[in-house]
């Protein structure tokens, strides 16, 4: 159990460290928010696009046989999507609520928390796994975040057919996406290899990926919105810190799923919420004050809860 209990700190700590060192530099004023917005958007336009790419590219990993991770994973989703939605329904009044509170449940934040989890506990080859979930399920988050926030609009020209359109420019213009689309073309076609100079700048950028997300993500976080907490961004917490985490158990070892997959699973699942939940319910007429509470408490407890679920797991032979 001592062992377990080690590797779980290991996957843990690095990550914990560098939210910490984010949120000191915060509060001693050596990053700002232009900084921050900066830092993100370079993160999500150019890092892990190639930290993707680039994982999956140089992988000898069998896609194929991570059909039944993938089919795991989107099961998980569904059923914390359509179970959180079923509560919303019954116990919260408010439409700009129920959506922020359904996104704050089924959207983790696996590009960045979950990736640099898998990358801590399995290195390389767990991070292509990783990559490739994310890739898919993260479509699946865009398309049910827009179906539970569009409650709240009362836009005359917001139609099923707009949003559906909306959908699709998002996923086709999110640069994840297109790195992992891109990534598959050139495993599945016969092109020669990728020159040395670009291999080592896309590595270089990659490196970075992980580290500065962390960093921002500490630096973002607002401890007043934290520490007083509705009830309702309780409930929700709780939902994503520990019910998310005990469905994808429940789901894997239906699906049979042991090893560095169950860990996968697990770990993408029991991500904080994504930060993007945040933006998304603010753009769509949400609740953002809610949304805001959440994303702060999970980034923040949701790490302890990863590290004593792995340290379970671990215990127990399954991870």
């Amino acid at each position: 159990m001592i062992e377990a209990i080690l590797f779980a700190i290991t996957i843990v700590l690095p990550n914990l460290a560098l939210i910490g060192l984010g949120f000191f530099m915060q509060r001693r004023g050596e990053v700002s928010q232009a900084f921050i917005d900066q830092a993100s958007s370079f993160v999500f336009n150019y890092c892990l696009p190639c930290l993707l790419f680039f994982s999956v590219v140089d992988s000898n990993v069998n896609y194929a046989k991570q059909i039944i991770l993938i089919i795991a994973g989107i099961v998980v989703t569904f059923i914390l999507f359509i179970s959180s939605e079923i509560y919303a329904k019954r116990f919260i009044s408010q439409p700009a609520d129920q959506g922020v509170f359904v996104q704050g449940i089924f959207r983790s934040n696996m590009a960045i928390i979950g990736l640099a989890t898998v990358a801590n506990a399995y290195g390389e080859q767990g991070l292509s796994i990783a990559a490739v979930y994310m890739g898919v399920v993260t479509i699946l988050f865009n398309i049910l975040a827009v179906i539970t926030l569009s409650r709240v609009s009362k836009s005359a020209d917001d139609t099923w057919p707009s949003r559906s359109i909306m959908i699709i420019k998002k996923l086709f213009t999110n640069p994840l996406v297109l790195a992992l689309l891109a990534a598959f073309a050139y495993k599945a076609l016969p092109l020669p290899p990728i020159p040395s100079v670009i291999n080592t700048t896309g590595g270089l950028l990659a490196a970075v990926a992980l580290p500065l997300a962390l960093i921002c993500a500490g630096a973002s976080i607002d401890l007043k919105s934290m520490l007083s907490p509705s009830g309702l961004s309780m409930q929700a917490s709780i939902g994503r810190i520990v019910i998310a985490p005990l469905v994808a158990i429940a789901v894997g070892l239906g699906f049979g799923l042991t090893g560095m997959h169950m860990g996968v699973l697990f770990l993408m699942v029991a991500s904080p919420t994504a930060a993007a939940s945040y933006v998304m319910a603010k753009a769509m007429g949400g609740n953002d004050i809610l949304a805001a509470n959440i994303l702060a408490f999970t980034t923040v407890v949701g790490l302890f809860g990863m590290a004593i679920g792995a340290a379970l797991l671990r215990g127990l032979g399954m991870m």
